[in-house]
């Protein structure tokens, strides 16, 4: 390291002792002897004075920036050489510290190589010097020392498929490469560029040590590893856009996604361990005779490959960990797992249950090749975990086959029927959070509109399903004229009044009169034509507000092309259900916080409570079935019972192992 704290590579400074180059020490007595020798260029004359060391061959002996040896007329350069030697004029590498040579300019351009004294040869540094970023330029062909070497397989490295840099690198490097590659090669260098964004804090503010708005990677990457950092910076913005750099988004991140995604393997692996599940040891069970939710999940998760595969292709990773994000949480976890519980529960292992343990295997081990380019880490435990190797192993995500779509197990039907239920579901699920209807507590009737009949089979198809995930009992499926729900429309005010100024009131009258078939054009997003003093408007969707007119009894709402309404009438009937399973829900968190296994049985003990007591008397058989419970009893005192809340009221129970 020089005076300025540069530092020199061991290599380089071993490349000049393999040379066998010397330095001269600054020497007055020196230089004038150089500046009388006879045969001294006029060109070399203007490089000696001043020059406080200098670097030449050591083989050959060496002449600085003159001509000693510019002729074969000086005989007597060797022993001029060897008499400054002698004098300590000039001294070996070796025996320089290597702290003290520096090859920096300007001090490089003292540096003066003489391979053979004897022809009167001397190299100088060129000092009109070609831009710098020729070098980078030219890496494609220095990667592989070509054109001296690799001749027949350069083309295999040739153009790059892709290069990745800062977005200043647009006027550096990125338009080098192409010039150098032109001239040389009549070729493009690369097929693919990204231009990385800025880093900024979660305000939008460049980072600065002076604003102390900068966050240390070392430890962010300690804390929060390098896959959920990683994860964090494709999924939030694309990479060539700037990111605003939030740490509690990351610890978001981590816990929406890596939390879902461990918790799903970790349902997997205490079902799969208890029943002794190996994958390798059962004989697959075919597509076709699957469950329609498992068909569902395998067709969605052949569509994510197809998206995952295009996005990274098209060097878009926001893309596709987007996807692999949305497909995890929102329909592996929130929907297939869920929905797929009880089939996990039951004791005996048919071929139902197979198939649902095989069908979560083949999602996850799917999920772990997917995102193995993004988090490479996880993706690596994960992958081990599922396919039962150890960490020594070399089976490993990383040298596995991407996975292959299967476009014979793609149903768009049936993503699109699973959808349409999913969206019915929100929507009540959205009523029940209005009206602060809790999820346990059954309802009578859900009314769903269907546009079409394509809508009606789907709807008739998931309409078990709808009904088990909202809880309801009956689903009515009207046609588009069925006068039930009545739909109410209103201008725009923000977007007609400045369009229409004076006229509004005209146009709101004609916008009020629209038929109900008018209305649901424009909610299909029609355009429809108004009439009105003599003149006609075309009505865009986005210039009205459709709403539901109110109906007695019921709750009504809309998204788009979907509306759903809801009896909110409950009958006793309805309400000792929902106690039953509420009770029900108490219970398995009260087996979990004692750590009970899933298969061990208890006995249930509740103080008298007259408010639940008709209910769960009612529910009994329900409660001790979805509980493991062999009996439940009534007392009057429970000195250590555990204090529960069903239907907001207070109570006391305790359960016991049996």
């Amino acid at each position: 390291m020089d005076s300025r704290g540069n530092e020199y590579s061991i290599g380089s400074i071993r490349e000049l002792q393999e040379l066998g180059y010397e330095i001269l020490e600054n020497n007055p007595d020196l230089e004038n002897e150089i500046l009388n020798l006879q045969n001294i260029d006029s060109k070399y004359q203007n490089l000696v004075a001043g020059n406080p060391k200098f670097i030449s061959t050591k083989a050959k002996y060496l002449e600085y920036c003159m001509g000693i040896a510019k002729t074969e007329n000086t005989p007597d350069a060797h022993k001029v050489l060897e008499d400054w030697l002698q004098k300590g004029w000039i001294k070996k590498v070796s025996d320089i510290p290597l702290e003290q040579i520096d090859l920096h300019k300007p001090f490089i351009d003292r540096v003066v190589l003489i391979p053979d004294i004897r022809h009167g040869q001397v190299f100088v540094r060129e000092n009109d010097l070609i831009d710098v970023w020729f070098d980078s330029g030219a890496m494609p062909f220095a990667q592989v020392h070509y054109p001296f070497e690799n001749q027949d397989n350069f083309e295999n490295v040739f153009p790059a498929d892709f290069i990745a840099e800062g977005i200043d690198q647009t006027r550096g490097w990125f338009f080098t490469l192409h010039v150098i590659s032109t001239l040389y090669k009549d070729s493009i260098a690369f097929k693919n560029v990204i231009a990385n964004g800025l880093l900024l804090d979660k305000n939008g503010v460049k980072m600065s040590k002076r604003l102390g708005n900068v966050i240390d990677p070392f430890e962010t990457l300690s804390k929060y590893g390098a896959d959920a950092t990683r994860w964090y910076m494709m999924e939030n913005t694309p990479p060539w856009e700037n990111l605003k750099f939030n740490l509690e988004t990351l610890q978001e991140t981590i816990r929406k996604f890596f939390g879902t995604l461990f918790n799903t393997y970790n349902f997997f692996a205490l079902y799969a361990n208890l029943d002794g599940f190996v994958s390798s040891q059962y004989e697959i069970i075919p597509y076709k005779k699957r469950t329609e939710l498992d068909q569902w999940i395998i067709s969605l998760l052949n569509s994510l490959i197809q998206e995952v595969e295009a996005a990274l292709e098209d060097y878009d990773p926001t893309t596709a960990a987007r996807a692999i994000q949305e497909f995890v949480i929102d329909q592996l976890s929130n929907w297939y797992v869920r929905l797929s519980r009880k089939r996990f529960w039951k004791g005996e292992m048919n071929e139902d249950k197979i198939a649902a343990y095989q069908t979560l295997h083949e999602c996850l081990l799917k999920v772990s090749q997917l995102m193995a380019p993004i988090a490479p880490f996880s993706s690596e435990w994960l992958y081990k975990s599922l396919t039962y190797s150890s960490w020594e192993d070399k089976n490993s995500v990383h040298i596995a086959l991407f996975p292959k779509v299967h476009q014979d197990c793609i149903q768009n039907d049936l993503e699109e029927q699973m959808e349409i239920a999913q969206k019915v579901c929100s929507l009540v699920h959205s009523i029940r959070k209005k009206h602060q209807l809790r999820v346990r507590l059954p309802l009578s009737k859900l009314l769903v509109p269907a546009h079409n009949e394509k809508m009606k089979v789907a709807l008739l198809k998931a309409k078990s399903l709808i009904l088990s995930e909202v809880n309801i009992k009956e689903l009515i499926i009207p046609d588009e004229k069925d006068t039930m729900i009545i739909k109410k429309i209103k201008p725009n005010f923000k977007l007609l009044g400045p369009k229409l100024g004076a006229e509004l009131k005209l146009v709101q009258r004609a916008i009020e009169n629209l038929s109900q078939e008018d209305i649901k054009k424009l909610e299909k997003g029609q355009s429809l034509m108004l009439e009105f003093d003599n003149k006609n408007y075309e009505l865009q969707p986005t210039e009205v507000e459709i709403y539901n007119q109110d109906i007695p009894g019921w709750a009504v709402v809309s998204d788009h092309n979907i509306t759903v309404a809801v009896d909110l009438q409950i009958t006793k009937e309805l309400e000792y259900e929902g106690i039953a399973r509420d009770f029900v829900n108490r219970i398995q968190n009260l087996r979990k916080d004692l750590a009970f296994e899933v298969t061990d049985t208890i006995q249930i003990k509740i103080q008298n409570q007259n408010e639940w007591k008709e209910a769960i008397e009612t529910w009994k058989n329900y409660i001790q079935t979805e509980t493991l419970s062999s009996t439940i009893e009534w007392v009057n005192h429970l000195e250590n019972g555990f204090e529960i809340e069903v239907n907001n009221i207070l109570g006391k129970t305790i359960i016991i192992k049996n």
